[in-house]
This record gives C-alpha cells, sequence and structure tokens, in this order.
C-alpha cells in the first residue's frame, strides 16, 4: 500500500506528538534537585568501645490493636517558626544534601501506631509503656530543600513487580519493621518466608506484586558466631574476610532495589581468615595471633563487598547506609547505659563516640572509591549517610521500655536498656521519607529515553520529514 503526501504528513504529526507527550512524561519524573555525597568532616570524640546490644528473636506475641493514644498537649510540641517555614521552602533547586538538616516539630506525627504486626516487642515502646509521647512529634527537614513524607500508595506503586532487599544487622530489621509498618497502611503485607530464628524473612504485597526481604548478615562477609541470643559469646567470631556472605550474594541478582549496612558487629572480638588460614585477630585469647585492629577488618571487608557490588554488572539500584550511632550514657548495654533524653537535640551537641568516628570514615573513604568504579561500570550506587540525623536523636531509643512495663512492680527495677535501636513509630521512619526521595531520583536519572524521541531525532536530522 502505497501512502500519499496527506497521509505521510498526517502519521509525522502524529509522531511527533507522541513523542513530546513521551519527553513531557520524562521532564515531569524528573527532578532538578541533585544529591551532594557527604564528606568526611567528622568531629574526634573521646574514645569510647561499644558493643552492639543482643538480638530478641521475635515471638508471636500478642499483636492486640491498641487505640492510638490522644495528643498530649504537654508533650506535644506547638506548631514553631521552623514548621512553618518548612512549610513554605521554595521547590528544590540545585544542589541538596539531604542528610544535613534539622529535626523540626510536626503536629501531625506519625502515619502508623503501635497496633501495626510488623513491630517486634523490644521496639515497641507505646506497647511497652513509654509515657511520653512528644519523640512522636518531629521531622527531617534538609537544610537546603524540602522533602515530603513518605506517600506509601505512591511507593508502591513505583515498586510494582520489584523485589527490595535489606541486608544487614538488627538496625536493618528495625528499619524494615518501620517500612511495613509504613506500608500496612495501604496494603498489609503477607509474610511468604522466615528463617529458624525469624532473622531473615520475606514480605510480599498481592496487590503490588512487591516483595521486600530482610537478609540477616550483620558482618556481609562469612561468619561464624558463637552468641547465644543474650549476646554472650562462647568463642571468637571467626570472620572470612574474602568470602562474601552466602545469605545474600547468592539472591543478589534477583534485587531491583537493595540496602546493605553493617558496622557495629566489627567491634566483637574475632579471628581474621583469609584464604582459611588466620591472619589475626581483634581482642581475641590468641597469644599466637597478633591483633590486628576491628578497623582493619571492616575496612578489608567493605573493600572486598563493594568491589564484587561494582564488578557485578547488578542493574537495580544499590543503597550504602553508614552505621549509626547509639546513645549510651554512663555506661554500655550491658553495663548499666542509659539514654533518658526525651527531645532531639540540635546540631554539634553531641558529638561522635571515637569508635563510630573510625567506622564511619573508613566507610565513606570505601563509598568514594567504591562510587567512581561503579559509575565507571554502569552500577548505580548511591550512599544513605543517617549519621547526624540519627545522632541528634537520643530521645528516639527503647531505653527501658524493651520490655513490657518495666516498672510495673517498682519504679526502682533494674532492668536492660536499649539505646541503640529506635522506637516503633519513631525517627528511623523518617529514613523512609529521605529513601523515597533518593527512589525517585534515581528513577527519574534513569528512567530510559523514548525510542520515538530518538527516531524523531533520526527523522529530523535525515530530513525524511517534509511539509
Amino acid at each position: 500500500m502505497v501512502m500519499n503526501q496527506k497521509q505521510k504528513r498526517w502519521i509525522g504529526k502524529s509522531v511527533i506528538a507522541i513523542c513530546l507527550m513521551g519527553l513531557v512524561y520524562c521532564l515531569f519524573l524528573s527532578d532538578s534537585t541533585e544529591y551532594e555525597v557527604p564528606g568526611l568532616e567528622t568531629q574526634f570524640p573521646e574514645k569510647s568501645l561499644e558493643s552492639e546490644q543482643p538480638i530478641t528473636v521475635p515471638g508471636d506475641g500478642d499483636q492486640d490493636e491498641i487505640p492510638f493514644p490522644k495528643k498530649d498537649v504537654a508533650s506535644e510540641p506547638p506548631i514553631s517558626e521552623e514548621e512553618d517555614r518548612d512549610r513554605f521552602k521554595p521547590p528544590n533547586k540545585g544542589k541538596c544534601n539531604l542528610f544535613a538538616g534539622d529535626w523540626i516539630p510536626n503536629t501531625s506525627g506519625p502515619i502508623y501506631n503501635e497496633s501495626c504486626p510488623s513491630i517486634e516487642s523490644p521496639q515497641n515502646c507505646m506497647k511497652n509503656g513509654r509515657p511520653d509521647t512528644g519523640y512522636l512529634y518531629w521531622k527531617w527537614s534538609p537544610r537546603d530543600c524540602s522533602i515530603p513524607k513518605f506517600e506509601p500508595e505512591k511507593f508502591l506503586e513505583m515498586m510494582r513487580n520489584k523485589h527490595w532487599a535489606l541486608i544487614g544487622d538488627s538496625i536493618t530489621r528495625n528499619h524494615v519493621q518501620s517500612l511495613l509498618c509504613m506500608l500496612s497502611t495501604v496494603e498489609q503485607a503477607i509474610q511468604v518466608y522466615h528463617d529458624k530464628g525469624y532473622r531473615s524473612r520475606r514480605w510480599h504485597f498481592p496487590s503490588y506484586k512487591f516483595t521486600i526481604s530482610v537478609i540477616w548478615s550483620p558482618f556481609l562477609v562469612k561468619a561464624a558466631i558463637y552468641e547465644d541470643q543474650n549476646g554472650v559469646s562462647t568463642h571468637e567470631v571467626e570472620l572470612h574476610l574474602d568470602k562474601i556472605d552466602d545469605e545474600w550474594i547468592d539472591q543478589f541478582q534477583g534485587f531491583d532495589y537493595m540496602i546493605i549496612s553493617t558496622g557495629k558487629w566489627f567491634l566483637k572480638a574475632a579471628i581474621y581468615y583469609q584464604n582459611n588460614e588466620a591472619l589475626g585477630c581483634h581482642a581475641c585469647s590468641n597469644g599466637n595471633l597478633s591483633e590486628l585492629g576491628f578497623d582493619f577488618a571492616y575496612r578489608r571487608t567493605l573493600r572486598h563487598v563493594m568491589n564484587t557490588i561494582v564488578s557485578s554488572n547488578h542493574k537495580g539500584a544499590i543503597f550504602f547506609r553508614t552505621s549509626t550511632p547509639d546513645h549510651f550514657e554512663n555506661g554500655e548495654w550491658n553495663t548499666g547505659g542509659t539514654c533518658t533524653k526525651t527531645t532531639p537535640v540540635k546540631e554539634g551537641k553531641l558529638e561522635l563516640k571515637e569508635v563510630h568516628k573510625i567506622l564511619r570514615e573508613i566507610e565513606l573513604e570505601e563509598f568514594e572509591k567504591a562510587a567512581a568504579k561503579a559509575s565507571r561500570n554502569g552500577v548505580n550506587l548511591k550512599l544513605l549517610d543517617m549519621v547526624s540525623l540519627s545522632l541528634m536523636r537520643p530521645d528516639g531509643h527503647p531505653g527501658p521500655y524493651r520490655q513490657y512495663h518495666p516498672f510495673e512492680h517498682s519504679k526502682y527495677a533494674k532492668v536492660q536498656t536499649d539505646c541503640l535501636h529506635w522506637c516503633l513509630p519513631g525517627p528511623i521512619d523518617s529514613w523512609n521519607d529521605i529513601l523515597m526521595e533518593m527512589v525517585k531520583f534515581v528513577t527519574s536519572h534513569n528512567f530510559p529515553t523514548p525510542l520515538c524521541i530518538l527516531q524523531l531525532v533520526t527523522l529530523l536530522q535525515t530530513n525524511r520529514y517534509k511539509e
């Protein structure tokens, strides 16, 4: 069939119209904001050696719904000048560091409550009887731009037919609980897998064909851990610095989005192996092994993990989350340490402990090297630097309320406190605000150019279309 000139013109105009619509769609998805990677500026505080609080395996405890508490005027922050200013911030233009900012009052509070079945008992501060509620009414506000609160329905729409994996230690598990609770306001996830200890689990959102996995891998590399549920060790950790943990690397290519993290487990007594031979150790009892220090193992591990990732040809998005500080004062988790603050602090009021500074410096240095290689190799590696915003929230931990009503029988009861993990709901929910903004950025900047636009360019260049 031979088309006449009029038909050719009509087809040409139709192609142009469709292509322009595609271009508008791409521009609509794109955000003009560029996100800066934070530098290495870190304060140097006093030295202190920590160990992570033991992990509690969740049971199938009581999940009865409890009504969301009425707003307590005494503990709820009033609308402030900062909150008003944040409402009317100019649209995002130019560069914006999402991780530099302030916590400002947020009178709307969290979008879920303690009845969310995904919350494990040690993080359910409200159900466990924490008396103050002021810690619930703050939100993270980047200094140079505004970000919307997490939109669960929009996030689920963006994640149709996708698979997320959060890989790391108990803070990672804490984060996935937060994400599940926020998404449950749209659809309740169905658990489709769990390991024996409920440390690695998988959930599915049927309406969106969206899957979330949390994978327990506290070192990211192969490790033999001789430790009970209370954190008591019978032997040093045996850590293979040259072997990626099979728990996550075997599934790596099947994930569309990943968040990987590690950190404080490297402070534990350990023997380090390479090629199945002992290199040395950290805080070990074997006098025949050289003390190499946790920083040696941490740097080697991150370098190996990062190199594996950037040379993987992975086509999804990978976020590396920095380790987060604790707020133990006057001791540690096992020596009577506490955290009693009930409000956020301003930037600069608290300093990172020396051990956190060391971890952070290694993380940023190794990420910077890996990011350069990732860019060359076409691997999408991004940084989630939650250190500063977490440091400013000493009020957001369970403290003694990791147990159910710990002072019910005596206000002088001696209880173990948790100043590492986060109450749910709580400050960790703001991580998802940032995460969604990062996902939108990654999606828009990786959005493929519509084929019709490429064809249109070719058409115009070769002058094939003529009136």
